[in-house]
């Protein structure tokens, strides 16, 4: 496995880790910024599941336990679009929650077994990962402050046109 896709597929789940947090404990959903956040969430969901099975190095080149996850992640990415497209809230709201649980799992799953490359790159370059963690964090912000600013404009165009 190249370390390009293993660095790739860590940063799209440690950012997408914060951003599905936003949208969970967000109170008000289903406005301009949750859609666009949400967007964002689910396409850096799909890159991290899609990836995870060109990273095979737990079970000497085959697939893991981790892979069904991917599976499940697909599945339930897939049933919580469709679920909010046909007006089903419920179901989108645990579909996604689901998803999120899920990557949660896999991230304490890469942080708490100590030959992971998470925990190996932390104990032999601590402010390197100190650094990637600032960066995940303020690209997080980065996105759900953007997502806010568009929203607003979103927003006010919907009120400008309604008026006229």
């Amino acid at each position: 496995m190249t370390t390009m896709l293993l660095v790739a597929h860590a940063t799209a789940a440690g950012i997408a880790l914060p951003l599905g947090a936003y949208q969970l404990f967000r109170k008000r959903k289903g406005d301009a910024r949750h859609a666009l956040v949400g967007r964002v969430w689910v396409t850096l969901m799909l890159w991290v599941a899609l990836s995870s099975f060109a990273i095979r190095d737990i079970n000497h080149g085959g697939f893991s336990f981790l892979h069904v996850l991917s599976v499940v992640t697909l599945v339930a990415l897939a049933r919580g679009m469709w679920t909010v497209r046909r007006g089903n809230i419920s179901g989108h709201r645990g579909a996604m929650r689901g998803s999120w649980l899920g990557l949660l799992g896999a991230f304490v799953g890469a942080v708490a077994v100590p030959d992971r490359a998470l925990p190996t790159f932390a104990l032999t370059n601590p402010a390197g990962a100190l650094a990637a963690a600032a960066a995940v964090l303020v690209t997080s912000w980065v996105v759900i402050a953007l997502g806010g600013l568009l929203a607003d404009r979103a927003d006010g165009a919907r009120a400008r046109s309604a008026r006229a």
